[in-house]
């Protein structure tokens, strides 16, 4: 059974969904390629798909917040502009950032034959971690078929730890990668999922640390709200010792699956219902927000397994007992 941090932490009364993972949102499925090969190699890529329908044609309503922005993330902007997503929610390492958006952008090119020509172009979101402690980064191994293969993988299992975006990252002076958590708000699910790279130890060859924060969502929240929402992750952060520090690329995505956006704009008018801002299920949902993403960072330390990599560099798994003695510091 894979390791998760509820078995020696306690993360608040909150109750979790069935997989405690972002795919208890319903229709939310993850992806991985994991790239493991000779002596330096240690990276990969993770897809998040909303919904399993066409993305492109049935956007979701989405925002981000950039806690710290030294991050080279693609397609932000237009996310934040227009409020949708319309593409899966790609997470790689640093220089693989141009690789995995053309793969991205092959996978719905070949699903939508009208992106470029008789309709607009399409925007892709990409994230990225710096892996280069463990990972021959220079090598720029992640190519475009990679990123297909993640969105080809996607299942509503989600592997944790070492894999996909998460393979060769580092949290706390420790193995992080991938972690994810749930919480059930009022008559939905709020799920996280997280590539923890940040806060390092004192060993001066590490590269700067990061984190990718996703949220999802079937709460009917609108883009406003999930601005809001995407900022309490860092509240979760928080909690785990991180103050985001100079070098440190912080970013939050958050989306909402309970509407879609028609590509289709015969229409003038689209007429959706959304949350009030009710204090009582707000305050809910930012809790649970923070609560998962807190469990989520150390659902990544847990489900890591001891790595070397790149010159010899070693990162080990962490151990409930060093876990605990971390958490205590900051609690």
């Amino acid at each position: 059974m894979q390791k998760r941090a509820s078995h020696y932490l306690q993360f608040g009364l909150m109750p979790k969904g069935s997989r405690n993972s972002i795919t208890d949102v319903p229709g939310v499925k993850v992806g991985h390629v994991t790239l493991v090969e000779g002596a330096a190699i240690r990276t990969g890529v993770t897809a998040i798909l909303p919904h399993q329908e066409n993305l492109f044609k049935h956007k979701v309503l989405a925002s981000s917040a950039v806690i710290n922005g030294f991050g080279k993330t693609t397609g932000l902007v237009q996310l934040q502009e227009l409020g949708t997503l319309e593409s899966p929610i790609m997470l790689t390492n640093t220089f693989s950032v141009p690789a995995v958006t053309e793969g991205t952008i092959q996978w719905l090119l070949e699903r939508n034959e009208d992106i470029g020509t008789s309709t607009g172009t399409v925007n892709v979101v990409v994230g990225e971690c710096n892996d280069g402690y463990l990972n021959d980064i220079r090598g720029m191994h992640v190519r475009s078929h990679h990123a297909k293969g993640a969105i080809q993988n996607a299942s509503f299992e989600v592997a944790e730890g070492c894999v996909g975006a998460g393979t060769g990252m580092s949290c706390m002076g420790y193995k992080g990668g991938i972690g994810t958590s749930s919480r059930k708000v009022g008559d939905g699910t709020l799920g996280v999922l997280v590539v923890s790279n940040f806060s390092q130890s004192f060993d001066q060859q590490e590269p700067p640390g990061s984190i990718m924060m996703i949220v999802a969502t079937d709460l009917r929240v609108n883009e406003r709200q999930l601005k809001r929402i995407a900022k309490r992750t860092a509240f979760g952060l928080a909690r785990t010792g991180s103050t985001a520090h100079h070098g440190s690329g912080d970013i939050a995505i958050a989306f909402s699956t309970a509407h879609r956006t028609a590509h289709d704009q015969s229409k003038q008018v689209d007429t959706y219902s959304f949350l009030r801002d009710n204090d009582a299920i707000m305050n809910e949902i930012f809790d649970a927000t923070a609560s998962a993403t807190e469990e989520a960072i150390w659902n990544s330390l847990f489900a890591a397994d001891s790595m070397t990599g790149r010159e010899g560099n070693k990162r080990l798994a962490i151990t409930a007992e060093e876990a605990k003695k971390i958490r205590a510091r900051f609690s």
